[in-house]
This record gives C-alpha cells, sequence and structure tokens, in this order.
C-alpha cells in the first residue's frame, strides 16, 4: 500500500501537468513527469511488510553477501589496474624501442654500425615486449573491467535496498556517499573506452586518473564498511 507521503507525492506530481498535456499530442511531456514518479515513489513508500519481515531478506546471510563481495571487489580493483598498467607497457614499448633506435649511431659508408650501450637496453625491452604480448593483457584487463562494472553496480545496490528493507531507512554518511561515488567513477571511466579505442590520449589519461582515484576511495571506504558489518554481525539473526 501506498503511504500518505507517497499520495502527497503523487498529487504534486499530477498538478504540474498542465491542461495542454494531457492531450494526445503530449505524450511525451506526460510519460516524462510518469517516469519520474515512478523513480521518486520508493522514496515515499513504507517498507512493504512482506518483504521488512522476512528473515531469507534481512538476515545476517543476506546482509553480509555485499560486504562480502565488495572485499572482493576491492581486491579485483587492484589486479585490474596492475592488468592495465601490463597492457599500457605493450603498447607503449613499440614507441620507446623505436625512439631510442633512432638514437644509435649511423651506419660509416661500407654499412657498418658501430656498437652502442643502447643496443642492450633495446634488447632488453624488445624481450620484455614479447613476454608482454604473450600475456594477452588487454582482453584480461576488458574482461575484469567489465566484471567489476557489472557486479560493482548491482551489488552496490543491493547493499542499501538490504539496508532499507531490514532497517526501514538508510544511514547517510561517509560509506554511502563514497559507494555512490564509486559507482559514478566506474561509469564515467568505463565510457571513454570507445574514445579510448580510436587513440584518444586524453581518454586514456582520464581513465587512468578516475580509476586510480576509485581504487584510492573504495580503500579509504573499506574501515567504514567493517565498522558496518560488525554492527550487523552483533545485531543481525541468522539465517
Amino acid at each position: 500500500m501506498m503511504s500518505r507521503n507517497a499520495r502527497i507525492a503523487a498529487q504534486r506530481i499530477t498538478a504540474q501537468i498542465r491542461p495542454e498535456q494531457k492531450q494526445e499530442g503530449s505524450a511525451t511531456s506526460s510519460a516524462a513527469i510518469i517516469g519520474a514518479a515512478g523513480l521518486l515513489a520508493p522514496f515515499f513508500m513504507d517498507v512493504d511488510p512482506a518483504f521488512a519481515g522476512n528473515p531469507l531478506l534481512t538476515g545476517k546471510t543476506v546482509s553480509l553477501i555485499h560486504p562480502a563481495i565488495m572485499l572482493f571487489l576491492f581486491s579485483a580493483s587492484s589486479y585490474t589496474a596492475w592488468l592495465g598498467f601490463q597492457w599500457r607497457q605493450t603498447r607503449t614499448l613499440p614507441t620507446q624501442i623505436k625512439e631510442l633506435k633512432a638514437e644509435l649511431p649511423k651506419p660509416d659508408a661500407e654499412g657498418n654500425r658501430p656498437s652502442s650501450p643502447l643496443d642492450k637496453e633495446i634488447s632488453e625491452l624488445e624481450q620484455k615486449r614479447k613476454e608482454l604480448t604473450k600475456g594477452d593483457f588487454r582482453t584480461k584487463h576488458s574482461n575484469w573491467g567489465h566484471l567489476l562494472l557489472g557486479i560493482g553496480v548491482l551489488i552496490a545496490v543491493e547493499g542499501p535496498v538490504n539496508t532499507y528493507l531490514r532497517a526501514g531507512k538508510l544511514f547517510p554518511g561517509p560509506h554511502l556517499y563514497a559507494g555512490a561515488a564509486i559507482v559514478v567513477l566506474w561509469a564515467t571511466a568505463a565510457s571513454l573506452v570507445p574514445a579510448m579505442s580510436k587513440g584518444n590520449e586524453a581518454a586514456r589519461t582520464a581513465h587512468i586518473t578516475l580509476n586510480s582515484l576509485n581504487l584510492l576511495l573504495f580503500a579509504w571506504q573499506v574501515p567504514t564498511g567493517f565498522e558496518i558489518v560488525q554492527k550487523v554481525w552483533e545485531n543481525v539473526a541468522w539465517p
């Protein structure tokens, strides 16, 4: 059932619809208003007792899913960052090798080139590039990035929903705000991938910067998460 607040919110939204919007030619505007009402409605609704009182949804087991998977995703974020660094090296090494080769002494009239200390460095970089190429870090980085975005957004939403079902409200604070920021950073960094694939260096720099900031924010958020886990462990019953 819709609460009194929900009914008031619905009435206010309906009142904003002008008479001309109710005509056939204003379907788009009406749909937008109805859509906004649908998005806002959950914030004005009471928790359904059938869900709030269901121990399978509000018990300790389900409540610990969020922190358990988020801890995995934190480790996965670090691993994905390492994969990205390896792929960046694979991509940039040919340029470094080319620049070093341009600095080598020029061959003499007979076509013989004097030896140079750069020869050893170039050889080492070429060997490193071969090893990195075998690692297929581009594919691995992409796959783990997709995993982070998909599971991360899902679990980031699951956590507040579980809290709302269990307590009937959310608890605004550093953990909630940091979690929201992490999801935004994930999505923004992922949106840069098409530009990166076309060689846009600015997009690549922004992608690395956003994900570095995300990893730092994730690490800062971990202690607040453990505090919440402790409260859940002490106050929420099994299952």
